[in-house]
C-alpha cells in the first residue's frame, strides 16, 4: 500500500508542477493583461509551493518506510525528492516573498512591477525562480521515470529477486 500512495503523491506533485508551470501560466499571460495574469499566476504558484512542500515531505517519509521494508529502488529516489524539495523551498519560500513584496510596493506606488523602479530586481528574481522551477520540473520527470513498477518490484528486492518477486502487478 505505501508504494501506491508514493506513486499517487508523485503524480499529483509532478502533474500539478508541469500543468501549472507549462500550460496554465502561459495561457494566463496570453489571455489576460500582464498585471492580472501575474497576480493569478502568483496565487497558483503559491498553492503549488505549499503542495510541493507537503508532497515532498510525505514522499521522503514514505521512501524511508519503503527502504526499511526492503525497497532499495526507493533509496536513490530520495535524492530526487530532496532536490525537488530544495527547489520548492528556495523558489517559493525564499524568492517568492521578495517578488510579491516588490509587486505590492509597485502597486502601492501606482504602477505595475514591470514599469516600476523594481522592474530590474523583479526580473532577476523571476529568472532565478524560473530556473529553480525548471530544475524541479526536470527532477520531477526523472522521479516519475524512475518509479518502481509496483508492489512486485518492492517484493522482488525484498525477496532477492526470487520467483515470487518476478510478478510486477
Amino acid at each position: 500500500m505505501p508504494h501506491r500512495f508514493f506513486r499517487l503523491l508523485t503524480v499529483v506533485w509532478v502533474g500539478s508542477l508541469l500543468t501549472i508551470g507549462y500550460a496554465v501560466a502561459p495561457v494566463l499571460f496570453t489571455s489576460l493583461d500582464r498585471t492580472t495574469a501575474g497576480a493569478v499566476a502568483a496565487q497558483l504558484f503559491r498553492i503549488e509551493g505549499v503542495l510541493g512542500a507537503v508532497c515532498g515531505i510525505l514522499l521522503l517519509v514514505l521512501a524511508n518506510v519503503l527502504v526499511r521494508r526492503g525497497g532499495d529502488a526507493y533509496r536513490r529516489l530520495r535524492w530526487l525528492i530532496a532536490g525537488m524539495l530544495v527547489c520548492v523551498l528556495v523558489g517559493y519560500f525564499a524568492l517568492q516573498p521578495f517578488m510579491n513584496a516588490m509587486r505590492v510596493a509597485a502597486f502601492e506606488a501606482g504602477s505595475d512591477v514591470g514599469h516600476s523602479a523594481y522592474a530590474t530586481r523583479f526580473g532577476i528574481l523571476h529568472g532565478v525562480s524560473s530556473l529553480f522551477y525548471l530544475v524541479e520540473s526536470l527532477l520531477g520527470v526523472a522521479l516519475v521515470w524512475k518509479l518502481p513498477a509496483g508492489a512486485g518490484a518492492v517484493m522482488a528486492e525484498a525477496d532477492g529477486g526470487g520467483a515470487a518477486g518476478r510478478v510486477t502487478r
